[in-house]
Formats: structure tokens, sequence, C-alpha cells
């Protein structure tokens, strides 16, 4: 997609959106390719998989840190 149609998607600014997409590269999470005057972004999928991957496993951490503190709790109360 065009960086002029991501753009459009959102209620911030064109450069606060560029901002973003920049974090977005470093990380590998979208790729940029230069078509003349535009910038097209796609999805890098194996990286989003890959964050899928982590954020289920982070989730599932702080899950199970606040099960043990609802039981520690529950203990003292």
């Amino acid at each position: 997609m065009p960086a002029s149609e991501i753009y459009k998607q959102f209620s911030a600014t064109p450069p606060a959106i560029s901002q973003h997409l920049k974090v977005l590269r470093e990380v590998n999470l979208v790729k940029v390719q230069k078509q003349a005057q535009k910038r097209m972004y796609e999805l890098n999928p194996k990286k989003v998989q890959e964050f899928e991957e982590w954020a289920h496993k982070t989730v599932q951490l702080w899950d199970r840190r606040f099960d043990r503190l609802d039981q520690i709790l529950k203990e003292e109360a």
C-alpha cells in the first residue's frame, strides 16, 4: 500500500504516521519499496508471526503472574 493510502486510514498527521512507519521498518515488521516517487509498504509476514508469538508468550506470562498474585491475596484475606 502506498504511504499516501496509509495516511488516509488514520486521523494522525502524515508526519506522525511516517514516524510510526519508520519504527515498523526499523524492526522489519514492514518492508518498503520505492516505486517512482511513491513508497510502497508491505507487511513482513515472518516478522509479524514472530511478534504475534512473542506477544502471546508475554500475555501468558503475565496471566500466570496475575493468577499467582490473586492466589496470594486470597490467602492473605
